[in-house]
C-alpha cells in the first residue's frame, strides 16, 4: 500500500486493535518482500487495495509493541527493530516540544514510510493529533503546494535540498525558509544551511532523531565507551530485535556502533562508523565531516569522500563529485582548489582532498545515505 491518506487510516486501524505494524516498500521486488516476510514473520499482510490477508506462520508481537521496522543496518542482513507504543509516543512528544508544534502546525511527510525517518513523521502526527500531509514520494511542486496550504514542518534528507545554487528537482533556500522547522537527517548534513534547518542524529533503534544540532532531546543521555563508541539511553529506545538477538543492556544503554564525543555539557558530536574512517599519513579523516563542508558548495551537486591507495600516505583523501553546470565549466584543478580552501577553513589541513574525480552519480539509499560499499 503506497503512502497516503489510506495508509494513515490503515495505521490507525492497526493501532486501534493494539497490534503492531511493519511497513514494507511496495515498490521493492517481490523476492525482497518475500525475504522480509520470512525474516520478520508478520501475522497478516494488508495489500495495496486495503484487503487484509492472514499468514498462517506469523508470530505475534508482545503487548505494547507498535512497530517492527525492517532495517539492514550496516551488515546488509535484514532485521526487525521492535518499538513500543510508549517509545513512539515519547519520540512524538519530545520531537514536538523541540520543534514547537502547536495547534496550527502541519507536518509534510515525503520520506519513505518504510524507513524510520518517514514513518516517524506520520507516527508523531498521529500520536499528537497534529495535521499531516502525506505524500507517496518526494516532489518539489507538491511540497511547494503544501507550503501554500499551510504546512509548517518537514523532515528531509540533504539530497532533496539545494543549499547554495539552484538544482533541478530540489528544494532551494527560498523554499526551506518558509517552513517553521526543517529536520535534516539520514546522511551528511551541510554545515552551511538556513537557521531553521536542524541537523538530527538518530537511528531506527532510537525511533529516529534523539539529538538536534548536537543537543540531546529531553531525557536522552549519551556517553562513550573505552573505544570511543557512542552509547545512548533514551525513552525512545527500541525494546529488542524481532529475532531476540539484541536489545539494550539491563541498565537501558544501547551501543550505537558510531564513534563520537560527548562534551561536559552533554552535547554530542558524531564522527561516523568505525569502518568509514580514512587513515592518511597516520591521521584519521572522517568522510562525513568533509562531506558536510562540501555539500552545497558552488559547483557541486553531490559529493562523497573516499580514500585511494597511496604509496606515501597509505590512503589519500579523494572527492568523488557530481558537478553542477558551474562545476563542469571549471577545470578539475580549479574545483580542487575551491574544495581544499573550503575544507581547510573549518577542518585540519590533512582532511582536505588531494584529488577530485568526476562521477555521474553517488550511490545512495532511498533516504539519502551514501552506499559506501558501492563507491569505486
Amino acid at each position: 500500500m503506497p503512502a497516503g491518506p489510506a495508509w494513515v487510516d490503515a495505521l490507525r486501524r492497526i493501532w486501534d486493535t493494539d497490534d503492531a505494524v511493519c511497513p514494507i516498500d511496495p515498490t521493492a521486488p517481490a523476492a525482497h518482500r518475500r525475504m522480509l516476510a520470512e525474516a520478520l514473520k508478520p501475522t497478516a499482510i494488508i495489500e495495496a487495495d486495503g484487503e487484509r490477508r492472514a499468514l498462517a506462520d506469523g508470530q505475534r508481537t508482545d503487548v505494547g509493541d507498535a512497530l517492527v521496522m525492517a532495517t539492514s543496518g550496516t551488515s546488509g542482513t535484514p532485521k526487525g527493530v521492535v518499538l513500543t507504543k510508549n517509545a513512539l509516543s515519547a519520540s512524538a512528544s519530545l520531537t514536538s516540544d523541540a520543534v514547537s508544534i502547536d495547534a496550527r502546525s502541519m507536518w509534510v511527510s515525503c520520506l519513505p514510510v518504510h524507513h524510520i525517518g518517514g514513518f516517524g513523521v506520520v507516527s508523531r502526527a498521529v500520536l499528537t493529533d497534529t495535521a499531516v500531509d502525506v505524500h507517496e514520494y518526494f516532489d518539489v511542486d507538491l511540497i511547494r503546494a503544501a507550503l501554500d496550504g499551510g504546512a509548517t514542518h518537514i523532515s528531509l534528507v540533504p539530497a532533496m535540498c539545494a543549499f547554495v545554487e539552484p538544482v533541478a528537482r530540489r528544494l532551494d533556500v527560498s523554499d526551506l525558509v518558509r517552513f517553521d522547522r526543517v529536520l535534516l537527517g539520514g546522511s551528511t548534513i551541510p554545515s552551511e544551511r538556513p537557521s531553521n534547518c536542524i541537523a538530527t542524529y538518530g537511528m531506527t533503534e532510537t525511533a529516529g532523531g534523539i539529538a538536534y544540532d548536537g543537543v540531546p532531546l529531553r531525557g536522552v543521555e549519551f556517553r562513550t565507551d573505552e573505544t570511543g563508541q557512542l552509547l545512548v539511553r533514551s525513552p525512545t529506545l527500541f525494546r529488542r530485535l524481532r529475532s531476540g538477538s539484541a536489545a539494550p543492556d539491563h541498565d537501558g544503554w544501547w551501543a550505537t556502533g558510531d564513534l563520537g564525543r560527548v562534551d561536559t555539557e552533554g552535547r554530542v558530536a558524531v564522527d561516523g562508523r568505525a569502518d568509514d574512517v580514512i587513515i592518511t599519513g597516520g591521521e584519521k579523516v572522517w568522510p562525513a565531516s568533509v562531506e558536510a563542508v562540501l555539500t552545497g558548495l558552488v559547483g557541486i551537486e553531490d559529493v562523497a569522500i573516499v580514500g585511494r591507495p597511496d604509496d606515501r600516505w597509505g590512503r589519500v583523501v579523494t572527492a568523488l563529485v557530481v558537478p553542477t553546470p558551474v562545476g563542469r565549466s571549471a577545470t578539475t584543478d580549479e574545483l580542487l582548489g575551491l574544495i581544499r580552501k573550503a575544507v581547510k577553513a573549518v577542518l585540519p589541513a590533512y582532511c582536505a582532498p588531494h584529488a577530485v574525480e568526476y562521477v555521474v552519480e553517488i550511490p545512495r539509499t532511498s533516504i539519502g545515505k551514501i552506499r559506501r560499499s558501492e563507491l569505486t
